[in-house]
């Protein structure tokens, strides 16, 4: 099997095990290695110190020059059977200049010759020598010390043998308890191994390094490829990731274009994201501006175990997002429209069906006309004076609406008001008429007879535009907070048409009044410049 397919087929837990044994084995190896040498060394030397200071300390012994110069071997012999017994070395020899030997371990061998020939250097040169040699009592090593009388003349010598059985005896036993500190250092490295792997498996939720790459580029691809801006700071602020459309969008604003890294209050002023983490508590569908260009930013924290260690902003262009709110709020009236004048052929069919079927033939010729001259008169109305088509039709839908809800819609177009300059002025007023006309409609549907009057005209290069509605009407507070996003009377997932409204308003350089009281109904005015379109010479 090759590496590669080894690699490939061993689990992350695997990995850390194996790569943790190696590590620690080949350490200790080294470390035993090194240490050995070391210990071989050092019991070696102690040793060699050993029988040197021994050595010396005979030779300054009073009894031994009194042998020496009296060629006494007995009284020697004794001391140093005494001290052997009270040393651990191999043996203690006492010799004249000529190597003649004074004391030894076997006494028999007392007044023998030296053997090993490495007594020469201290006899003949008077100086301490050290070697390895073998003897009558086996391979030993040897410190060699010269005996002086009180003239300062060399008058013998002592040799102490320290047996290398005892050397080797010593570095094994040394040896022996390297080798059980490297079993349980190695034992330990490997329990310590387990743990880690175990550890950093937990940590990354049981995935393997393959499940995590691919996890990484998916979750990456993910961030690159939405349409959504998107930023993340961590706990202290950072810019941690900007995605392919933040960057985008940040360009437009003439932001630099390298934001990873930075503080995020340097980069782009009011972020509010150090705010987010600070109170952990999210804020959603709020604008901010960049340089030139207005944002509408979700921000959220980022929780990992009950702590905040960052936080993440989504975000897209407000002119993009109203577009298509325009787009969604232009479909959305037509398919009102559609619906309700189905709704009311419909009804109008089943009418005529129901005559045909009694032969009442003058009443359905009446009936047809009646309703015919309705729908004439209708069209008529909005049509006439109202050249703007969107608006047109938006009013005509709302006609049908109204009456397939039961409420009574009075429209009024008291001057001809022609087509505007630009597309966006026709959305901007179809969002402020649509919403403002649906909340009349949804403020009277209770009454006993809701009516909803629409009156336009324009005055002075402006148009003007009242909605009145027979409703409820509004308290105190609901005035003060009905342009408040997500706020409504009506229940949850409502409260944004009126916030639209004030938007389209603002965005054509509007403005807007109300005036409302508890049980005496609502009236919204609304003040639009018209700029180049210039009212017509055609009025009621």
């Amino acid at each position: 099997m090759s590496i590669k397919k080894l690699r490939n087929r061993l689990t992350l837990k695997s990995t850390i095990l194996l790569l943790v044994f190696v590590v620690v084995v080949l350490s200790l190896l080294v470390t035993d290695l090194l240490v050995h040498r070391s210990i071989e060394e050092e019991v070696e030397e102690n040793q060699t110190n050993k029988a040197q200071q021994l050595a010396k300390v005979v030779a300054l012994t009073p009894i031994v020059r009194e042998a020496l110069i009296e060629e006494e071997e007995t009284s020697v012999q004794s001391y140093i059977e005494t001290l052997m017994d009270k040393t651990d070395v191999q043996f203690i020899v006492v010799m004249n200049m000529d190597g003649i030997r004074y004391a030894h371990p076997e006494r028999e061998k007392v007044g023998a010759h030296f053997v090993g020939g490495d007594e020469q250097t201290v006899l003949t040169t008077g100086e301490e020598s050290l070697s390895i040699s073998e003897g009558t009592l086996g391979r030993s090593l040897r410190a060699f010390t010269p005996v002086y009388d009180e003239q300062q003349q060399q008058i013998g010598a002592v040799a102490v043998g320290i047996s290398l059985d005892k050397v080797e005896e010593a570095v094994s036993e040394n040896r022996t308890n390297l080798f059980i500190g490297t079993f349980f250092g190695l034992l330990v490295g490997l329990v310590g191994a387990i743990w880690l792997a175990s550890y950093i498996k937990r940590t990354l939720f049981n995935l393997e390094p393959k499940a995590i790459a691919t996890l990484l580029e998916e979750r990456s691809a993910m961030l690159q490829s939405t349409i959504e801006g998107m930023i993340a700071v961590d706990a202290s602020g950072n810019i941690t990731l900007v995605n392919k459309s933040a960057q985008t969008i940040f360009e437009r604003a003439g932001l630099p274009p390298n934001a990873v890294g930075v503080k995020v209050e340097t980069y782009m002023q009011n972020s509010r994201l150090r705010h987010v983490i600070e109170s952990g508590k999210p804020e959603y569908n709020q604008e901010q501006s960049l340089n030139n260009l207005t944002i509408v930013v979700n921000r959220v924290p980022v929780h990992l175990n009950n702590h905040i260690i960052g936080a993440i902003a989504t975000f897209r262009d407000k002119t993009e997002m109203k577009q298509l709110a325009e787009q969604l709020t232009g479909v959305k009236t037509y398919a009102s429209t559609l619906r309700s004048q189905t709704h009311e052929f419909m009804n109008r069919m089943q009418i005529i069906l129901g005559m045909l079927h009694s032969k009442e033939y003058e009443k359905l010729e009446s009936y047809v006309q009646q309703i015919t001259g309705n729908q004439l008169v209708e069209v008529n109305e909005v049509t006439v004076k109202l050249k703007e088509p969107v608006l047109a039709g938006l009013l005509l839908g709302k006609k049908s609406y109204a009456r397939e809800r039961g409420v009574e819609l009075d429209i009024s177009i008291d001057t001809a008001i022609q087509s505007f300059a630009t597309n966006e002025q026709a959305l901007e007023l179809t969002t402020i008429l649509g919403n403002l006309i649906d909340n009349a409609f949804d403020a009277v549907v209770n009454q006993e007879k809701g009516v909803v009057r629409l009156k336009l005209f324009v005055i002075e290069e402006e148009l003007i535009i009242y909605i009145f509605d027979n409703g409820p009407g509004m308290n105190a507070d609901e005035l003060q907070n009905m342009y408040e996003q997500g706020y409504s009377t009506k229940g949850l997932n409502r409260g944004y048409g009126l916030s639209l409204v004030k938007q389209s308003v603002e965005q054509i350089q509007g403005s807007m009044t109300v005036q409302s009281e508890k049980g005496q109904g609502t009236t919204f005015a609304v003040f639009m410049p018209l700029h180049d379109i210039k009212r017509s010479d055609t009025d009621d």
